[in-house]
């Protein structure tokens, strides 16, 4: 049978609709039928059973993931990154577990990658009620104690992309503690998303041990090899905060949000979502500071856009746009940072 004819077999547009309704759904409709038409296109492809069960699996760890966070999707969830092998005498154990339970107090969730060390410090700082998991299945590895692994708010993944996806997409800041190639390959990716624009601006904080040079070593790397070399901008790094205070390292998460709420782009136009309105002096003085950000130098003030009252996507708060230079997208940073110091927002 030939290609043509086994998509002339398939289930024509009214049948996938007919099916979805069946199903009782009602909301996102078009995503759905895009989902079952592209789960069909898949099938017709005829690829390797292995292909097949990649696909599959992942869909169902997302499917998996979503429903375990969804319960939570209002409160705030730091992510915390670290070493699997850290044991609880080590003073970087102790650091992970204060800063959780900072944050905890402060009413943020903490996510970890549900395994032992850091993963298992971070648990027992914030409470089982505040935490939730995204465990991975490794052959070789410790587990954590049983209070963890049989918390309720834990989901297991067989594949690193679909968790490492869960780990970063529902948090709103995020905490590297010193480990190996796991951690590094982490604290790289979130690196990698915020340079690139593909990941909103969130808060990085690299913590370590006080007194630990961990994170310092991996600065003078930066600044003695990748910077001269021009691989990486020289301000790419100064988005990460490096320390070893734990009061520093809560601050730093929880200050990123005293007024900056969110962004989005429409069209060319960038728009700043924030909680607190500037004051006339306030916006003057961000235009002298940062209106050279801007193509026509000019941040303003402006109503909700059409395309944000369409999506009714938080049209209540006060808002600054600006058409922002392209080689300016690595300077969101300071501009944030200017905005949440705004006595207005203190």
């Amino acid at each position: 049978m030939s290609h043509d004819s086994v998509e002339s077999d398939l289930p024509d547009s009214q049948g996938i609709a007919r099916l979805i309704a069946a199903a009782g759904i009602h909301d996102d409709r078009d995503l759905v039928t895009r989902m079952v038409e592209t789960a069909i296109g898949l099938g017709v492809d005829a690829p390797g059973r292995l292909d097949l069960k990649i696909s599959t699996a992942a869909l169902e760890e997302m499917r998996a993931a979503f429903r375990l966070f969804a319960p939570f999707s209002g409160v705030k969830k730091v992510t915390i990154f670290g070493s699997a092998r850290t044991k609880q005498q080590d003073a970087l154990y102790r650091q992970t577990t204060e800063v959780a339970s900072a944050l905890a107090a402060e009413g943020w969730m903490v996510v970890t990658g549900a395994g032992p060390g850091i993963m298992q410090a971070a648990v027992e700082g914030a409470g089982p009620d505040k935490s939730i998991g995204v465990s991975i299945r490794l052959p070789f590895e410790e587990h954590p104690d049983a209070s963890v692994q049989e918390d309720p708010n834990v989901v297991t993944m067989k594949y690193f992309f679909t968790r490492k996806l869960m780990l970063v997409k529902e948090s709103s800041g995020f905490i590297c503690l010193p480990g190996g190639f796991g951690t590094l390959d982490e604290m790289f990716e979130l690196l990698t998303l915020q340079q690139t624009g593909k990941a909103e601006p969130v808060p990085i904080v690299l913590l370590d041990a006080p007194g630990g040079t961990h994170w310092k070593g991996l600065a003078r790397f930066v600044d003695e090899q990748l910077v001269p070399s021009g691989v990486i901008a020289p301000d790419d790094f100064e988005r990460v905060l490096i320390t070893d205070s734990v009061d520093a390292a809560a601050a730093e998460i929880t200050g990123f949000w005293r007024n900056y709420d969110s962004l989005r782009w429409v069209g060319d136009l960038l728009v700043l979502r924030l909680r607190h309105e500037p004051t006339d002096d306030e916006l003057s003085s961000l235009n002298e500071r940062f209106g050279d950000f801007a193509v026509d130098g000019a941040i303003r003030r402006v109503e909700p856009l059409r395309a944000e009252r369409q999506d009714d996507d938080k049209v209540l708060l006060p808002r600054l746009a600006l058409r922002l230079e392209p080689h300016h997208v690595g300077d969101l940073f300071r501009l944030i940072g200017a905005v949440n110091a705004l006595p207005s927002a203190v």
